[in-house]
C-alpha cells in the first residue's frame, strides 16, 4: 500500500478513562473513526496506546500484591489483551486491521533489535495494518523502562520517520497558567528553543493514571520537534481533533524546529 503521510498518535490514559478509572469506549470509537477516515485519504496512523493497567484493574479488582512494580506488571499483563480486543473490534467495524507491537527500551538501541522494530512497523504499514504500540510492562525492567508512553511515542515517530506526532491528553494544550484560570491563555505555537517550562504545573498522580504529565510532554515534544517532526499536544476528547490537526487547523499547542 502506498500512502501520503504517516502520523503517530499517542493516546493518554486520561483521554481513555473517566474519573472512576473506567475505559470510555465512545472516546476510543471516535478516535478509530478519525483514523479510518485518514486511512481513506491514504494517511497511515500508528497508535501509542495507554490504558492496559486500568483495563487490568477493571478485571482483577483489588490486588493482594504489595509490591507496586509487580502489581503494575500483573495489571498490564491482564489488561493488554483486553485493550487490543477493544481496538480490534472497533477497527473491524470499519473493515480495517490492527496489530499489537509491544516494546522495551532496548528495542530502540542501535543494532539488530532496532532493525527488527523497523522491519515490523514497515511490514505492517505496507499491509495497511494499523500498529498499536505500548511498552511491554509485563517484562520491562524498572531501570530500563520508558519514562512514559510520551517517550515511546517519540521514539516510534523517529524510528518510522513520521510526518507528525500528535499527543492526546485531557487538556487543550500548554497554558500560561492553570487551565481553569480565567486569565490563562493557550500557547498555540512553541519553538524548540523557547522557554515555556515556567508555565508547567503538575499534580500528583495515582497508580491507575499514566506516568507522563505536562512536564514530560513538553520535554518530549521539544525533543521530537528538534528532529524535524512537528508535534502537537491537544485534547483527545475534542470532536475530530486528529482530523483537524492533520488538515492544518490551529488546534492545541504545536511544537516546531
Amino acid at each position: 500500500m502506498s500512502y501520503k503521510k504517516r502520523i503517530v498518535i499517542k493516546v493518554g490514559t486520561n483521554v481513555m478513562t473517566n474519573r472512576d478509572n473506567r475505559i470510555v469506549r465512545p472516546i476510543l470509537r471516535q478516535l478509530v473513526h478519525q483514523i479510518a477516515q485518514l486511512y481513506e485519504e491514504e494517511i497511515m496512523c500508528i497508535i501509542i496506546s495507554s490504558g492496559s493497567v486500568i483495563a487490568g484493574m477493571e478485571v482483577l479488582g483489588e490486588s493482594k500484591l504489595k509490591d507496586k512494580s509487580i502489581r503494575r506488571q500483573v495489571f498490564s499483563a491482564i489488561g493488554q489483551p483486553r485493550i487490543m480486543r477493544l481496538y480490534y473490534n472497533l477497527f473491524r467495524d470499519y473493515g480495517m486491521k490492527c496489530a499489537q507491537v509491544l516494546a522495551t527500551k532496548r528495542d530502540f538501541n542501535p543494532g539488530i533489535h532496532r532493525e527488527n522494530m523497523i522491519n515490523c512497523y514497515e511490514g505492517l504499514l505496507t499491509e495497511g495494518v494499523i500498529p498499536i504500540a505500548n511498552e511491554d510492562d509485563a517484562v520491562s525492567v524498572t531501570k530500563s523502562m520508558f519514562s512514559d508512553n510520551d517517550e515511546l511515542a517519540s521514539l516510534v515517530a523517529e524510528l518510522i520517520e513520521a510526518d507528525m506526532l500528535i499527543m492526546l491528553t485531557d487538556i487543550d494544550g500548554l497554558y500560561t497558567g492553570h487551565p481553569d484560570d480565567a486569565n490563562t491563555q493557550l500557547i498555540k505555537n512553541v519553538s524548540v528553543d523557547q522557554d515555556v517550562e515556567q508555565y508547567i504545573q503538575e499534580n500528583e498522580k495515582g497508580e491507575a493514571e499514566g506516568r507522563g504529565g505536562m512536564a514530560s510532554k513538553l520535554k518530549i515534544a521539544k525533543a521530537t520537534a528538534a528532529k524535524n517532526i512537528p508535534t502537537v499536544i491537544a485534547n483527545g476528547s475534542r470532536d475530530n481533533v486528529i482530523l483537524d490537526i492533520v488538515h492544518g487547523k490551529k488546534i492545541g499547542t504545536r511544537f516546531s524546529n
